[in-house]
């Protein structure tokens, strides 16, 4: 399988996925015109990677803003996640915010409270 890696833009956010390591980075901004559009590729290459995955799996996030439709897309990415999990991969989340955007914080608690899979939340200083 090959590594998956998209360049950040003004409102689209960087992707970097490498199936050797099973690290999956996903960082910046989200809100591109069509969120589905943008992310479907990338579930379509989570799915995938996640039927042929025999170790561990990492997702690390470090959005600093997410629209609606882009909400909607991570939880799917989190929903196959967690998929992979309750079938027995190691899977693991680990969620980067801004320590100052009590928001942001808000956000992904509730995001946590969907999942079984180890899901960590991690403030930064920006």
């Amino acid at each position: 399988m090959e590594k998956l890696s998209i360049k950040a833009d003004i409102s689209s956010p960087s992707v970097d996925f490498d199936p050797e390591t099973g690290l999956l980075q996903i960082g910046g901004e989200s809100y591109p015109e069509n969120s589905f559009e943008f992310y479907a590729p990338l579930v379509a290459w989570i799915k995938s990677f996640l039927a042929e995955r025999k170790g561990s799996v990492k997702l690390k996030v470090s959005l600093s803003y997410l629209n609606t439709s882009s909400t909607k897309c991570m939880i799917d990415i989190l929903d196959d996640l967690e998929t992979a999990h309750l079938r027995g991969l190691p899977v693991e989340v680990e969620w980067l915010y801004d320590e100052d955007n009590e928001r942001a914080k808000d956000t992904i608690d509730e995001f946590k409270e969907d999942f079984t899979m180890p899901f960590a939340i991690i403030p930064v200083k920006e």
